[in-house]
């Protein structure tokens, strides 16, 4: 299993939010130190530290947690990929804006004006993943060390583990917070998995995102928005191809979780594009 092609091919929004978090933790764990990087009650309630709500929401408190939580941001640009950027942009606001309401909560449940009750980083996003993760990404290899059941999806549930126990109470807090957050973008709360960004807000956003090491090879990123629905009609319409898909677009739309045969067919009708391809099988599967 693998989260698709490597790099961040198909996934600017992944890349910034990577970059971010990393720039974010260098910064702002050095200038303050990781001891004031978590979240208290008198940072919410009486002092209204707003500005703490944003670093809590990207800057990890410690180099363990940075490492474990970038190997799973990045693992997790699969979902990108699978729902498309733009759906993707409203996943990763959704589960930090539910997932910093249930913070605010425990917060004033708990009460303690000096404490940093609940550790920083983007936990939302890392722990709602989980959710799509495990219901959706299905195992294609399994193993045994020393008698032990593991399978290929083992080693990102124990980076998830490190990172969920890295500050104990403080990170078990964020983290289960992210987990029902994840839980109601899957229930589909409020219609949430079918919301989008208006283009021009995307439009705004991918000006800004950082150029993609393969934008080169992707001449279609780069249409305009006509030519872009013209493209999307003319994938709803099968087209017979005479180039046999390559083995890695299949593998990639295998650890999206379609099937494989299911996969082969959309590449051979999307003429070996795995967006296209993609799109396919997701309308396939809506219907």
């Amino acid at each position: 299993m693998s989260g698709g092609p490597s790099g961040f091919n198909n996934a600017p929004v992944t890349k910034a939010f990577v970059t971010a978090t990393a720039l974010f933790t260098v910064f702002f764990g050095i200038r303050s130190g990781s001891s004031n990087l978590g979240l208290s009650y008198q940072d919410i309630f009486e002092k209204f530290r707003i500005w703490k709500l944003i670093i809590s929401s990207f800057a990890f408190s410690s180099t363990t947690e940075l490492f474990s939580g970038l190997y799973l941001l990045y693992f997790f640009r699969v979902f990108e990929r699978q729902i498309g950027s733009n759906k993707y942009s409203v996943f990763i606001l959704f589960s930090g804006a539910v997932s910093l309401i249930l913070e605010t909560i425990l917060l004033s449940l708990f009460k303690d004006p000096t404490a940093n009750l609940l550790t920083s980083g983007p936990y939302a996003v890392i722990f709602a993943s989980f959710v799509p993760f495990f219901l959706d990404i299905p195992v294609t290899k399994r193993f045994g060390v020393f008698g032990v059941p593991f399978s290929d999806k083992s080693f990102i549930y124990l980076a998830g583990v490190q990172l969920l126990l890295s500050s104990w109470k403080r990170s078990i807090l964020t983290g289960f917070c992210g987990i029902i957050a994840g839980s109601l973008y899957r229930l589909n709360i409020f219609g949430i998995r079918k919301a989008k960004f208006p283009q021009f807000m995307a439009s705004f956003f991918s000006r800004f995102s950082l150029p993609s090491l393969s934008s080169q090879s992707q001449p279609q990123r780069r249409t305009s928005p006509n030519l872009g629905r013209q493209s999307v009609r003319a994938f709803r319409a099968p087209m017979p191809s005479t180039t046999e898909p390559s083995e890695e677009a299949i593998a990639t739309l295998v650890s999206m979780g379609f099937d494989q045969n299911a996969a082969r067919q959309a590449l051979v009708h999307a003429r070996n594009d795995v967006n296209a391809a993609t799109n396919i099988l997701l309308e396939a599967h809506s219907q």
